[in-house]
Parts: C-alpha cells; structure tokens; sequence
C-alpha cells in the first residue's frame, strides 16, 4: 500500500475529503469554462453576437452527448478500480484502466465519423434555424476533429484523481482551460475567425490537457498505470465498469437530449430569443452544478476505497460531509439566481432584450436548485459503492421518465406557453430528489448496519 491509498484508508476523513474534494471542484469550475469563455466571447461578436451565441447553443447538446461517453468509460471504471485497490487487487485495477483506455478511443473514432457524415441534419433536428445554423456548423465542424483529444482527456483524468492524485488532476484541466481562455480572444477577434476560432482553440487546449493525462498515467509515479498488456478488451473486466458508468453517462447524455427538447420547444413558442435564453440558462446551470459534482468527486476514492475494505464507518462520514457542504452551496447558488441573476447573465451577452428574457426565465428554471445538494451526493454514492441498478434508475428518472415528458406537457396545461416549458425543470427536480433521498435513506441504514464493530 502506497502513502496515498494509505491516507485514503487512515488518514481524518474531513481533512482528508477537502484536501481531495478542493482540487476536483477547482478543476469542475475550470472545466466549464471551456464553453462559458466560448460563449462569452462569441455572444460579444459585433453585429452578430445574438445570434452566434444561440447557434452554439443549438451545437451544445452534440457537444454535451460526446463528452458523456467519457464519464461511461472514466466515471464508471475509476470507482471500479478504486475498490480493487481497496481489496489489494492491483493486477485488476490496471486491466481497468487499460481497457477504459480502449474503450474511450474506439468511441472517439466513432463519434467522429458519425458527426462528420450527419453533423447537419442533426443540428437541424437539434432546434437549428436558417439564422443560426450556419453557426453551429462552423463550431461542430472543428469541434468534432478532436473528440479523441476530449475523451481521453475527460476519461482518463478520473483514474488519477480516483488514487489520491487530485491536484495532478486538477492540472490536467486548468492547463487546458488558460490555454482556451488566453487563445480565445486571438483567434476569435484578432484573427477574425469567429465561432471556428472558438472551436479551433478549444480542440489544441483539450488536445495539450490529453498528452498531459497519458505522460502522467504512463508514469512511474501512480501506482495503476496503463500498459500496453491491458489495452486488449476484456468483457469480463470492461462490462462491470460499463454497467456502473451508465448512471453518469445518462445524466450527460441525456443532458443533450433534454437541451435539444427545450430548444425545440422553445423556438416554438418564443422563437430564436428563447433559444438564446435556454443556451445561458444551460451555462449556467452547469456552472452552478459542477462544483458539487467535484466535491462528490473528492469523496469517491474514499468511499469506494473503503468500500472495498470494509471501513462502513469511514463511508457515512465522508457521505454526512459531503451532503452538508453540497446543501450549503446549492442553496448559495440558488440565492444568487432568484436574487442577482443579472450576475450571471449579463457577463454572456449586452443584447438588453435577450438579458430581459434570461432574467425572469431563470427564476423560473432554477427554482428547485438549493435541492440538488441532495440530489448529486446520493447519487454519486452508489456510483462510488458500485451500485449499478440504482444509480442508473435515479439518473433515468429526473430527465428520462420525469423532466422530458414535462416539457411538453406543460404548455397544454399553462396559458403562458414559455413559462411552462421553463418551469418543467423544477417540477421534475423536486420529484426526483424526494424520490432519490427516500431511496438513499435505505441504503444508509443497510451500511451502518454492516459497520464492523
């Protein structure tokens, strides 16, 4: 056992979780300013910016459907290897990683080919107009190019901060974020390229963050690390990780799905402004959400270590911190939203008409978010203690059975047709998340029944 799997076993569990948890949030909020920088300087693009800004709104939700395919291979292979490292099964682990490895360049080719061929038609289905489509052609065009680049840079980042390593992890993404953020005004407004040169510098940023994951990982420094011997797929080891990342690969993918159902609804009922509106809402949701997702991130090697040792009573602590810290920020986040929201929008367009619309849609949208802090801690944890079923039944849930029905149901039963499409999501929030912590509630009293004494 080296020093860090043994602080992961030993070592004070709140100090521990924020000594983890701080370097996993930094790099969640780092990680969303890829697209927030992007939209904010295209949606300042002279006499154009609106509209620009909306077109990559509508190229979003392809975007947001690649990237899910490196939680299925990272999110649901990291914890697996974690709880063999747990169990003192190194051997195990490292064919793991080899075969997520795989797994993430097979679907990087795929992906690649399949926007390539169809990336019109399905912008086109994904709420495009004749205004903005020629936009979001121009920023998935490029953007596709380096999808390996995104998933193994994504996917891979898991399996060092799953041992211990959470500020070389949270390297991998801020190198590529100063990059994006120094590089984006030149190529957009200086080089005159516009969205291209947004997506052109996102592709070289993710491209420099992905060399900088496989010299680490093939490194004498981590103590599971990808070599070539374990690369060859192996149903036996790849399918349980893939059975454990389907719950974070449904909540990205049909993050996408439920981004292309708002924008279809949306631009029928309030035309291309709404659509403008939904793409800032979106961004900011993910801003406001994904530092609990890195929080959570922090406590799944100490969950899923422990875990694998047998340590229930190192699980609830770590699970009680989690959920308090997550439940303070949600509710922040929420305030911020009902009572500044101008904070926000304003920093992503001066179009005073589409900030107007934001403004009041937001309250709206984001009614139910000081409940989330539940929502992703329990969730995360079965992800982290391996349990498939139930993790994937909760992500389903909220957007599957829950939010998309909602948001064309909505509008039949509401006068205000917008309104309604807008106030789906706090609907099917508050829904999901009493559902979600009833189910937690079980499974909390089954681990700290089986505390060894």
């Amino acid at each position: 056992m080296n020093n860090d799997q043994q602080k992961l076993a030993t070592a004070p569990v709140r100090g521990l979780l924020f000594k983890l948890a701080l370097p996993a949030i930094t790099a969640q909020i780092v990680n969303v300013l890829y697209n927030m920088v992007d939209r904010m300087f295209i949606g300042h693009i002279e006499g154009a910016g609106a509209e620009a800004l909306t077109g990559v709104g509508v190229a979003m939700p392809v975007v947001v459907a690649m990237t899910a395919f490196a939680a299925l291979a990272g999110m649901g292979g990291a914890p697996r290897a974690a709880i063999m490292m747990g169990r003192k099964k190194h051997h195990e682990a490292e064919k793991i990683l080899g075969n997520c490895f795989s797994l993430l360049i097979i679907t990087a080719v795929i992906l690649t080919a399949v926007v390539r061929v169809f990336g019109k038609q399905i912008l086109m289905v994904f709420g495009a107009s004749s205004n903005t489509i020629g936009y979001a052609l121009d920023y998935l065009d490029i953007y596709c190019l380096g999808t390996v680049f995104v998933l193994l840079a994504i996917g891979l980042n898991s399996f060092i901060s799953t041992q211990g390593y959470a500020g070389m992890s949270m390297l991998t993404v801020v190198i590529g974020a100063v990059i994006n953020t120094v590089l984006d005004p030149v190529f957009i407004f200086v080089l005159g390229m516009g969205v291209r040169g947004a997506a052109l510098v996102t592709v070289f940023s993710q491209g420099i963050s992905a060399l900088w994951v496989l010299k680490f990982l093939t490194s004498r420094k981590p103590a599971v690390k990808i070599r070539l011997r374990n690369m060859r797929i192996d149903p036996r080891i790849l399918l349980p990780c893939v059975a454990l990342g389907l719950s974070p690969f449904v909540m990205q993918f049909t993050e996408s799905v439920i981004i292309v159902c708002f924008n279809i609804s949306l631009l029928k009922y309030g035309g291309d402004l709404a659509v403008g509106a939904m793409t800032i809402l979106t961004t900011v949701m993910q801003f406001a959400m994904l530092p609990i997702q890195g929080f959570t991130q922090g406590a799944q090697p100490i969950i899923s270590y422990n875990y694998g040792a047998g340590n229930y009573d190192r699980i609830r602590k770590a699970f009680k911190l989690t959920l308090k810290c997550s439940l303070v920020y949600s509710t922040v986040m929420w305030a911020v939203c009902m009572f500044l929201p101008q904070f926000f929008i304003q920093a992503f367009t001066p179009h005073q008409e589409l900030v107007d619309y934001s403004v009041w849609a937001i309250r709206i949208y984001m009614a139910a978010m000081l409940l989330f802090g539940i929502q992703i801690s329990c969730q995360q944890t079965f992800v982290a203690i391996g349990n498939a079923k139930t993790s994937v039944f909760l992500a389903l849930l909220r957007k599957v059975i829950l939010l998309i029905p909602l948001i064309f149901i909505m509008p039949m039963l509401l006068e205000d047709k917008a309104f309604a499409v807008f106030l789906a999501e706090p609907v099917a929030d508050f829904c999901a998340v009493m559902t979600t912590g009833i189910l937690f509630s079980k499974t909390y009293r089954k681990l700290k029944s089986e505390e060894k004494v």
